[in-house]
Order: structure tokens, then C-alpha cells, then sequence
């Protein structure tokens, strides 16, 4: 029997929020034992405001967050990793409220760009993401939010997986293989005035994620624009697609071009 776009996804991101849980909490035992760092290197654990002064090639992690409202600006510098079917993270952020990584600049070559977990009130923006399974990983986390980045090629661009209130806008997502926007069982997101395609779904929705606003984006170019649990109809999760430019939906009818 061929699998469904809801058997693929759910099981790719289950595994890597299982995979996930057990890493951070390592990383924050490491980020209880370390001091803050001025100048920060690749798997470092870091805190307060900090300044990428050059690019980083790391073999394992890059940055792991380590406390709450941390500021990390790239500063038109790249982190770059060992590939996207390592198990390793560009910037972790665990257990960490009111955190920001802001560009311009990149993260590349990883199994997660950014990895938020636990978390609540995060914001990326302005970023490059290239080359990595997932570009941006949100996963038991509250009120994220990912705007204006430049997101492609990945194999998915942003991913929600068990999160509540994720705000996904204005980004530029290009040639994500499997999914541009990916949300499972996530709740009360907001994805609005996005430019996603050359993807095989280009905002994909399982049938535990409800309540969802999927408004006014451009979604042209993909297998499938818009996907609500494979066609599940609306009315059964509640999620609203409004005023979104495209021409391919499951069900039909969710494409309304102005």
C-alpha cells in the first residue's frame, strides 16, 4: 500500500522529537556547568547577547542556548555542519524562553538548523537555511515564531511537531523536497503571506493539528499546494484556509487566487 503524506511526515518528526528530548537534555546538563562565552565556538553552550565574529564548520553541534532571553545574531557569518543525516543541530534551544536568532547570515548541513524544544516566545528571523533535513524544528513548544527567512533547499522547511501557536511569516521557502510547511498535532497557528514551492506538499496539515489560520500565502509550484490531512475536510480538525493563492488542494477547493 503506498504510505500517505500524514504516514511520512509524522513518522519522519516523531522520531527526531524522540531523538531530540533525549540530546537537549544533555545539552542543558553541559549549559548548568558553563560560564558565558564572548566569543562562541561550534557545541558551545552560550547565554546574554552573542556575536558570531566568524563563520563556524562544526563536526558535531554548533550553539546550544543555555538560558532564557538570549540573543543570538549571526552577524552575515554562517554555521555550517556536518550534513543532514547527522544527528546534529545548528543552534539548539532548550528549555529556554524568549530567545532570538536573527540574521542576516546561515545555517547549513544539519540534521536540524534550529531545534527549539520546550520552549516558548522564540523568534528567527532574517536567517538562510540550505542543505538541512529539517531548516527549522519546533517540537513542545509555545508561541514561536519564524519570519522573513530565506528557507531552501532542506528536505522540509518548518516543521511544528506537539506545539501550540506557532506564527510562521513572510518567509521565502525554495525547493524543500517532502514539505515547505509541515505542521502535526499543532494547534492555533497562524501561517500567513509566505512564498513556498518546489515542493512535494507545499503547507501540509495531519489530522491532529487544529485550529489552525493558513491565510494569504502564495503557494504555487508543488505536488500539492495545500494539504489538509490528505484531503481530510475541514469542518473534522477546524483549521481555515483563507484568501490562498495556489491551484492544487486536498480537499479541493481550499485555492482561493486574488
Amino acid at each position: 500500500m503506498q504510505q500517505t503524506m500524514s504516514y511520512i511526515l509524522a513518522t519522519i518528526l516523531v522520531a527526531l522529537a524522540t531523538f531530540s528530548g533525549i540530546n537537549m537534555q544533555n545539552s542543558m546538563q553541559a549549559a548548568l556547568a558553563q560560564e558565558p562565552l564572548s566569543s562562541p565556538a561550534c557545541g558551545q553552550v552560550v547565554h546574554g547577547n552573542v556575536t558570531l565574529t566568524a563563520n563556524l564548520v562544526c563536526t558535531g553541534d554548533g550553539l546550544i542556548v543555555g538560558d532564557d532571553n538570549t540573543t543570538i545574531n549571526l552577524n552575515g557569518y554562517s554555521i555550517n555542519g556536518p550534513g543532514d543525516n547527522s544527528s546534529k543541530v545548528g543552534v539548539a534551544i532548550p528549555h529556554s524562553n524568549g530567545v532570538v536568532v536573527q540574521g542576516s547570515g546561515s545555517i547549513r548541513d544539519f540534521q536540524a538548523g534550529i531545534l527549539i524544544t520546550g520552549s516558548e516566545g522564540t523568534e528567527i528571523n532574517r536567517v538562510t537555511f540550505e542543505g538541512n533535513k529539517i531548516a527549522v524544528f519546533m517540537t513542545g513548544s509555545i508561541g514561536s515564531t519564524v519570519e522573513q527567512n530565506f528557507i531552501g533547499p532542506n528536505t522540509i522547511g518548518i516543521a511544528s511537531h506537539s506545539s501550540i501557536g506557532p506564527q510562521i511569516h513572510a518567509n521565502m521557502m525554495t525547493g524543500n523536497d517532502l514539505a515547505g510547511v509541515t505542521l502535526v498535532n499543532t494547534d492555533k497557528g497562524l501561517v500567513d503571506a509566505n512564498s513556498i514551492g518546489g515542493s512535494r506538499n507545499g503547507i501540509f496539515l495531519d489530522a491532529q493539528s487544529t485550529k489552525n489560520t493558513i491565510l494569504y500565502n502564495n503557494v504555487l509550484k508543488n505536488d500539492v499546494d495545500i494539504n489538509n490531512a490528505d484531503g481530510l475536510p475541514l469542518n473534522i480538525n477546524g483549521n481555515e484556509l483563507l484568501k490562498n493563492n495556489c491551484f492544487v488542494s486536498q480537499p479541493s477547493g481550499g485555492c482561493n487566487p486574488q
